[in-house]
């Protein structure tokens, strides 16, 4: 659950103001979830609200066409709301987010549908909707709670944005949230928001975990992931790889921790097969556009070019 933008993307490196075209998309990180746990044979919903504009049709049609099952509330009274995405050099990326007032943003509790998270495995929540507006915010709060009162699984991905609250503000967010959790993911930096610094991951993922939370997951990017899991310290190796795009590596390192926790993997089997998706998504442009399928994943192990 959570909000999903339209994207605009540049084409080519340089300036946005002397971009003359630009590709239309959409891109969310809980929708890039859905999508992730979908393509590696999962079975996902996505609940959300758009605007009852053209951006929010594409929203809903482009998560549609993954196999994702679709729950929005259409919000006549507001816009869908809208990223762009800059190119400024060949390895360096900025985006800038419309979202003030969006549709997504409106979400309330009312929105929920508490017999659909019930009969889930999981519900994916991520920090950035409570960012959004106070209504996200008891909007996410209440889903936690109905997953809780009905042994649902609980998975909270941190995800800090800084363009939309202050540290101090998401710390006291977090402080209130990661207890309401089964499953908590962070990088090092929002983890630090949560549990302060710690001497190392290892330390981080305990700390997160004596919130709460019996899987504390901790993302670290090139370095692999460190994980606490019902008392027991797992080590993750990230994948080697030359990436042509971080953006939305999170989300499908998520997917594919969420996935194989579906299936009844055990904890080493469920970080790899995140290392991997993780890794595959950074290896084409777009937010979830990479992500991979089961039978794809071999291709990070694939020393010919070209397979006939």
């Amino acid at each position: 659950m959570g909000e999903t933008m339209a994207l605009l993307t540049a084409e080519h490196p340089g300036p946005l103001a002397h971009v003359s075209t630009m590709g239309l998309g959409i891109g969310g990180s809980e929708s890039n979830v859905a999508i992730g746990v979908q393509r590696l044979g999962g079975n996902a919903v996505w609940c959300g609200r758009v605007g009852t504009d053209a951006l929010g049709q594409l929203i809903t049609r482009e998560i549609r066409a993954e196999g994702v099952t679709v729950r929005v509330t259409e919000d006549p009274a507001a816009s869908t709301g809208l990223m762009l995405k800059e190119r400024r050099t060949m390895s360096t990326q900025k985006v800038s987010y419309y979202r003030a007032g969006s549709a997504g943003s409106r979400i309330t509790p009312d929105d929920l549908d508490p017999h659909l998270i019930a009969g889930a495995s999981i519900l994916h929540v991520s920090g950035i909707t409570p960012a959004l507006s106070t209504s996200a915010a008891a909007t996410v709060r209440r889903a936690m709670e109905t997953a809780r009162a009905h042994e649902v699984t609980v998975s909270f991905d941190l995800n800090y944005r800084a363009s939309l609250w202050t540290a101090a503000s998401a710390s006291r967010a977090y402080s209130e949230l990661i207890p309401l959790a089964d499953v908590v993911f962070a990088g090092d930096d929002e983890a630090a928001l949560a549990v302060g610094s710690a001497g190392s991951a290892d330390e981080t993922a305990q700390r997160m975990a004596a919130l709460g939370p019996t899987q504390a997951v901790i993302k670290l990017g090139s370095k692999g992931a460190v994980a606490c899991i019902d008392g027991e310290l797992f080590h993750q190796a990230a994948m080697p790889i030359v990436a042509l795009d971080t953006v939305g590596a999170g989300d499908a390192f998520v997917a594919g921790y969420l996935t194989e926790l579906m299936a009844g993997s055990s904890a080493a089997q469920r970080l790899e097969l995140a290392a991997k998706t993780g890794a595959f998504a950074c290896l084409a442009y777009g937010d979830w556009e990479g992500l991979p399928r089961r039978a794809e994943l071999g291709l990070l192990l694939q020393n010919e070019a070209v397979t006939r």
